[in-house]
């Protein structure tokens, strides 16, 4: 039975309500190019049951699985072992159906879930405090910058050339609805420590990356005591939360608000999501941090037990006045990586990225002896960019008709960057093999003499 209550009438008093003359205005921050002028094409307006299924099992068909064929995409989503203990325990009936706390202290086993994890990224991320998890990345540092302006009472902020870019879009969209200036460096491998030059007294945030998006390493020391001197604050971002087990921790370097990917902890790829956010700050920006805290307590049989502590920021609560426009977690994304860290343990997740630095250094030496390329990324964890002699789509598309899927081009998340349309982000995990290697710099080297 459809449920469509709302008429005509019912649908203009909504929008005048809300100020708007019709429902296409929306829609105004959504890119035209991104937006659909009719029916998804290809696709027939009625079928059946049975016909949809064959017609989307066909379309599924066309994906080329990671497991099948040497991999080496990374920009934010990496491939890594994920141990079958994880999905077992994520799918027993209490983990798999919890959903985010409304009525937290009944749901004493999610809350206690949620404090473990708060715990693990705390200590990995070297930060006074947690919270329950965002998204993913992107809405993470987009949250970071609103909670900087809000702290600082600033509305300027300042970003790296080396943010990746699909985080930039994210913070720039939510910051531009409510007043945020934002100044965006022009990209670069090793930029980072460009944006000192550019903090004043109307500079609410710096935001520099490590690993930044071109795999770059950088001590961001400097850069969070030239934020400090100047009344701001500095915001770390990263999309690769496995090189913490061997780099130091952004926390460690002085940032004040440490956000970021978790996927590589726990999350297969799944095609771009769910995926897990992670936020870490100091102690005395609590009560300005976004999303949900998790907190530990006794009961009044002094028996330990766990309460929703924080959540009062947002917006199912707080409706226009809330402080974060993010309304729930991801739980079983989370969980995923608190069992994956657990059976790590801090050993194992240093010796996983140990391995995980020596397949990027054998990737890099290989890369670098074929003639034409260049390694940009100079010093990195397992993320390298790479200067082609030809359009690195171009390359790409090439790679993976040959059956080896060789990487992100930079254009791809930056069209806008023409100068960086040779450039091809390379990734090695502890998954990559010698001969997957192998593969890559054959096919490639054949590439680009025109034997492929």
């Amino acid at each position: 039975m459809r449920y469509l209550p709302l008429n005509d009438d019912d649908r203009k008093s909504m929008l005048e309500t809300i100020g708007v003359s019709n429902i296409d205005e929306l829609f105004k921050d959504i890119p035209e190019s991104a937006r659909l002028d009719g029916p998804v094409h290809g696709l027939p307006m009625v079928q059946s049951e049975m016909a949809v299924a064959r017609t989307l099992g066909k379309m599924a068909g066309k994906n080329t699985p990671a497991a099948n064929v040497p991999f080496f995409c990374g920009a934010g989503a990496y491939k890594h072992h994920v141990p079958a203990t994880v999905d077992h325990i994520i799918q027993r009936s209490e983990f798999l159906t919890s959903y985010t706390p409304y009525q937290p202290e009944i749901a004493q086993g999610t809350l206690q879930s949620l404090f473990e994890f708060q715990t693990q990224v705390a200590r990995l991320l070297d930060c006074d405090v947690a919270n329950a998890s965002m998204y993913d990345g992107s809405t993470a540092c987009a949250e970071a910058v609103v909670m900087a302006a809000r702290v600082t009472k600033r509305k300027k902020v300042i970003f790296s050339g080396g943010i990746h870019p699909h985080y930039f879009a994210a913070a720039h969209i939510l910051a531009d609805n409510i007043g945020i200036e934002i100044v965006a460096l022009d990209p670069a491998v090793d930029g980072e420590k460009a944006v000192i030059e550019h903090i004043d007294a109307d500079t609410a945030a710096v935001v520099v990356s490590c690993p930044n998006v071109f795999g770059t390493i950088t001590d961001l020391s400097d850069i969070a005591q030239a934020a400090t001197a100047k009344g701001a604050l500095s915001i770390g971002v990263f999309t690769e939360v496995m090189a913490f087990g061997l780099i130091e921790p952004l926390g460690a370097m002085g940032i004040d608000i440490v956000v970021g990917e978790g996927q590589s902890i726990g999350n297969a790829l799944n095609f771009g999501g769910p995926y897990v956010g992670l936020f870490a700050t100091r102690e005395k920006f609590i009560r300005q941090m976004p999303g949900r805290l998790a907190g530990q307590t006794v009961d009044l049989d002094g028996k330990r037990g766990f309460v929703l502590t924080l959540s009062t920021r947002e917006q199912h609560i707080r409706r226009e006045k809330a402080t974060s426009n993010i309304c729930t977690n991801s739980g079983l994304c989370a969980l995923a990586f608190t069992i994956h860290m657990t059976l790590l343990g801090e050993k194992g997740l240093e010796q996983t990225a140990i391995l995980n630095h020596e397949a990027a250094i054998k990737t890099a030496k290989a890369l670098g002896e074929i003639a034409g390329v260049e390694v940009l990324t100079k010093t990195f964890f397992n993320e390298i960019a790479v200067k082609l002699p030809m359009n690195a789509t171009e390359v790409v598309q090439k790679m993976a008709d040959a059956g080896v899927l060789g990487g992100v081009p930079f254009s791809r998340l930056n069209k806008d960057a023409t100068d960086f349309e040779n450039v091809l982000l390379i990734a090695a995990t502890e998954v990559t093999t010698d001969d997957d290697i192998a593969e890559l710099v054959s096919v490639l080297t054949n590439i680009l003499k025109g034997a492929i």
